[in-house]
């Protein structure tokens, strides 16, 4: 069997202390969008996973809800990689949650969405969001996940910069609490539920609060090729423009292709 895996962006990211538990606290939407990896699981003998050397997550993930479940790890996945690694566009969480997905499928007694939803927060914060449909409010550290009502009709142009590496999140995050980034949190929070409850079109996406943890001049380019919302998304370093037509998201992913790697996508519901 397989199933798609698709990147998701973060329209807003609003970040706040750390709580008790090491994490820290956050509020973010959390957008699907059509660009996507391919997960190939079947039967094996033992747990395999190819394709892509760099996973962590999905074998994370398979060996969690094996030890859950009382089960052999007993399946092969093969991971296609179209979405770019450590890019900010969760594509190893979004693996992880459809090799869940797909996996629990061949159990005789299925983990319960609840308990599937519990373990993939063990494998990583965006990974629950992947088990969802549509766009949700990640809160708490991001598993928290609310239900959301966003116009789904614009485009998505994405662009990696050319040599970039990005840091890790955790030493993304630590430079936020170096520039005690966490102060006015509350006030961030409320302006993107208050901006949330006012949106009825895409263009109304355009008053959502910039992301906390990080700033690109990319998404200057993109609001000049005629953008009316963009930002980075998640720790970066991809960076996403929205436009209202598709001619004007091709025109400016062709104005943006000497930066780096450019994408035109779209908001997309399911995996």
């Amino acid at each position: 069997m397989s199933a798609p895996a698709p990147a998701k962006i973060n329209l807003a990211l609003v970040v706040g202390p750390l709580r008790p538990d090491g994490k820290h606290e956050l509020l973010t939407v959390y957008q699907r969008v059509g660009l996507a990896d391919r997960i190939e699981l079947e039967p094996a003998e033992r747990l395999r996973v190819d394709g892509f050397t760099g996973d962590t997550l999905v074998r994370d993930g398979l060996e969690l809800l094996a030890v859950h479940a009382a089960v052999e790890q007993r399946w092969r996945v093969r991971i296609e990689k179209r979405v770019p690694a450590a890019a900010g566009l969760g594509g190893g969480s979004s693996d992880a949650a459809t090799a869940l997905r797909l996996a629990n499928a061949t159990l005789d007694d299925p983990v319960p969405h609840e308990e599937l939803h519990d373990l993939a927060a063990g494998v990583g914060s965006d990974v629950p969001f992947f088990l969802t449909d549509g766009p949700r409010l990640g809160a708490g550290d991001g598993t928290t996940l609310g239900l959301l009502d966003l116009p789904q009709d614009y485009w998505v142009v994405l662009v990696l910069p050319k040599d970039a590496r990005k840091s890790s999140t955790a030493a993304v995050y630590a430079t936020f609490d170096e520039r005690d980034g966490a102060r006015g949190w509350e006030g961030r929070r409320d302006a993107l539920l208050d901006a949330l409850e006012s949106v009825r079109r895409p263009r109304d996406l355009a008053a959502l609060p910039p992301n906390d943890l990080a700033s690109s001049p990319l998404a200057d380019e993109l609001r000049a090729a005629g953008a009316f919302r963009a930002d980075v998304s998640g720790a970066g370093p991809a960076v996403y423009g929205l436009f209202h037509h598709r001619q004007s998201a091709r025109a400016a992913r062709r104005a943006l292709e000497r930066f780096g790697r450019t994408w035109v996508t779209a908001p997309a519901w399911y995996g």
